[in-house]
């Protein structure tokens, strides 16, 4: 793939990489839903695309602007997150040994403990965040794969990507960041030292909450990068092609979506901060959050939208202040335009860390005062 490298990153999106129709002129690209492509008089295929499974113009657009932000050599898209997931690890050898945070998304971290369970591979779990931890939890010439999240779904705990990346290399193994809550407008894992880059694209790549997908990224020598890319079009998993143009439609206001919904999130965290109805507010760009340092040098594009609150008070709390706003809206996901409330226990079930009187927010591009004063409500209510 050509990339302009003299232009920023936030043109290269705003432009979705320049992509003009070249027979209309249209400066929205086009959207291909064709299942199959015609060869040419040759009987040669135009520009690779055969059936697809394994990939459409539409889907290879938004490969393109993703990989241009990424600075990845090049980027896969799937009909989901988990989807994308899967292929990683059903790309690694039958019985090789991964380690993953014992707190990341509860979904990822389940299917990996269910493939561990058949034998289908070795898991190590570590405390996310913490490389003590995970130095013991790998183990030389035997990890295939490490699994990072950072920050982690939950608490939002911060995990060094570079010293990750070492420490996975010096084991013979290849680091995986889940860059989900930290887009490329703020972080690129790959030039961090990781080997693949994974993004839910349902979350602030799209921005929208109306598609899911699911990306990876990576340099062309990563050695398992093939057969990833076998597994997508065996498992059938590719982005459709109107999802697809969902994806890049959503791609050309990343930066101005997570500018503002990290300015909103700080605001609100501050705000929170030391209140009395909130034990504490976990936001990594806050001074005291215990990863705040490592995340000041890995997200230079802002902290974003997504903090947690730890209730105060009698058990079920939490729960009453998320059914009493009015304008959060009580929905799982992130990354979206709105705003979102979650009492996190709920959803995802004990066992993954999660303490009773969490509520995890998405902070979306509302204003930020409707925000604060929505949760002064609901914290009124319940008092």
């Amino acid at each position: 793939m050509t990339r302009n490298s003299d232009l920023s990153p936030q043109t290269k999106a705003a432009q979705a990489l320049h992509m003009l129709d070249r027979e209309s002129g249209a400066v929205v690209p086009a959207m291909h839903s064709a299942s199959t492509f015609a060869r040419d008089e040759n009987y040669e295929l135009r520009d690779g695309f055969v059936y697809s499974r394994y990939g459409s113009p539409t889907t290879r657009q938004g490969e393109d602007v993703i990989a241009a932000l990424e600075d990845a050599d090049e980027t896969l898209l799937f009909n989901s997150g988990m989807s994308a997931t899967v292929a990683v690890v059903e790309a690694l050898p039958v019985g090789a040994h991964v380690v993953a945070q014992s707190m990341m998304y509860h979904v990822g971290l389940n299917w990996l403990q269910r493939q561990a369970a058949r034998g289908v591979i070795g898991l190590d779990a570590f405390e996310a965040g913490n490389l003590q931890a995970l130095k013991a939890a790998i183990k030389p010439g035997k990890t295939k794969l490490v699994w990072i999240e950072t920050p982690a779904n939950g608490d939002w705990s911060v995990t060094d990507i570079v010293a990750a990346a070492d420490m996975a290399h010096a084991a013979g193994a290849i680091l995986m960041c889940d860059s989900t809550a930290a887009p490329p407008c703020t972080t690129r894992p790959l030039e961090l030292g990781a080997d693949i880059s994974f993004h839910s694209a349902t979350k602030y790549l799209n921005g929208h909450s109306d598609l899911t997908a699911g990306v990876l990224s990576a340099r062309s020598a990563l050695p398992v990068w093939e057969e990833i890319r076998n597994v997508r079009g065996f498992q059938g998993t590719t982005l459709p092609g109107f999802e697809a143009w969902l994806l890049i439609r959503g791609l050309r206001t990343l930066y101005i979506r997570y500018k503002t919904a990290s300015d909103n999130a700080m605001q609100l965290a501050q705000h929170f901060e030391g209140a009395d109805a909130i034990d504490c507010v976990l936001y990594p760009g806050l001074p005291s959050h215990a990863g705040h340092a490592i995340a000041a040098r890995q997200m230079t594009g802002g902290y974003g939208g997504m903090m947690s609150l730890l209730v105060a008070g009698p058990k079920g709390r939490a729960l009453a202040i998320a059914k009493a706003c009015k304008v959060f809206i009580p929905a799982t996901s992130l990354g979206g335009v709105e705003s979102l409330i979650e009492h996190r226990m709920t959803v995802s079930g004990e066992g993954y860390g999660i303490p009773e009187n969490l509520l995890r927010l998405s902070i979306g591009i509302e204003h930020v005062d409707d925000l604060i004063a929505d949760l002064e409500q609901a914290i009124a209510q319940t008092a």
